[in-house]
């Protein structure tokens, strides 16, 4: 069974985009986007690396998502952000992230299994691990700004990784129902009495 790309459709995306416009520098610190979300979630500028979740709780929340821990990858754009409401699955267990630039510039990075041969037209294709392709495309995004996207294809640090998967989800004790009976089957009690 294949299963559609879980990332949230663009024009969704636009009020965010738009909204983080003023917060900072694109791809300031020379790691691009990705090493500033990963300063935020625990590196140098919020507090220590050792704050970070660790890789089996990173795997684990990834396989939650949908996504095979050894398909996640990034790349470093000069002037592109990662927009962390498009991390998603792609196909089976693939991943899935865009990037955006000003000028609304929208580069795309799909990991998923497969060959670097059958890469589409108007994509770049890199098979970094035999068995597995990345590839880059986007909308007005030069092709040599799609090579070097490419070119540039790496893993994801474990600091990195946690600044832009969704927070782990919370486990809760389960909800008491007010309508259940204590005795008998559990079943509620739905009987109606005279005139009804």
């Amino acid at each position: 069974m294949v299963r559609t790309v879980r990332a949230l459709p663009l024009l969704l995306l636009l009020p965010v985009l738009l909204a983080a416009c003023g917060t900072g520098k694109a791809g300031e610190g020379g790691g691009g986007a990705a090493a500033g979300a990963g300063r935020r979630a625990g590196g140098t500028e919020a507090g220590s690396a050792s704050a970070a979740p660790g890789r089996a709780e990173l795997d684990a929340r990834l396989r939650a998502l949908g996504i095979a821990p050894e398909l996640v990858y990034i790349t470093d754009v000069p002037g592109f952000t990662l927009a962390q409401q498009s991390v998603g699955v792609n196909g089976d267990d693939g991943f899935s992230v865009a990037y955006w630039a000003k000028g609304g510039a929208v580069l795309r990075l799909y990991a998923e299994r497969g060959s670097a041969a059958d890469c589409p037209e108007g994509e770049v294709c890199r098979a970094p691990v035999h068995g597995q392709v990345v590839r880059v495309g986007g909308e007005k995004v030069a092709a040599g700004v799609l090579r070097a996207a490419a070119d540039a294809v790496r893993r994801p640090t474990p600091a990195e990784l946690a600044g832009f998967l969704p927070p782990a989800p919370a486990v809760t004790a389960p909800v008491r129902r007010g309508d259940l009976p204590s005795y008998g089957d559990g079943a509620p009690d739905n009987s109606v009495g005279e005139g009804g």
